[in-house]
């Protein structure tokens, strides 16, 4: 069986997924590790409205991504 992977700024709102992987430099790589994103980690889309701002709920903290960084980072919904 082939599991899919979409890139996060793609997923809807409400929606829990799971991290896949980061496909940027070791810079925002280290920057986003720091912030709780690491390899299988589960979290929702809380907000992905355009052009509102892009936010997640990842460990009962509520972050803001920028687009671009959504961009980078692969994920499986659940």
């Amino acid at each position: 069986m082939v599991q899919t992977h979409t890139l996060l700024r793609d997923i809807t709102s409400g929606t829990k997924v799971r991290l896949f992987k980061i496909d940027a430099g070791q810079a925002l790589k280290a920057r986003l590790a720091a912030m709780g994103f690491l390899p299988g980690v589960q979290f929702t889309v809380m907000n992905n409205g355009h052009p509102g701002p892009f936010i997640i709920n990842l460990k009962s903290s509520r972050i803001v991504l920028g687009r671009g960084m959504a961009g980078k980072i692969s994920v499986k919904p659940i």
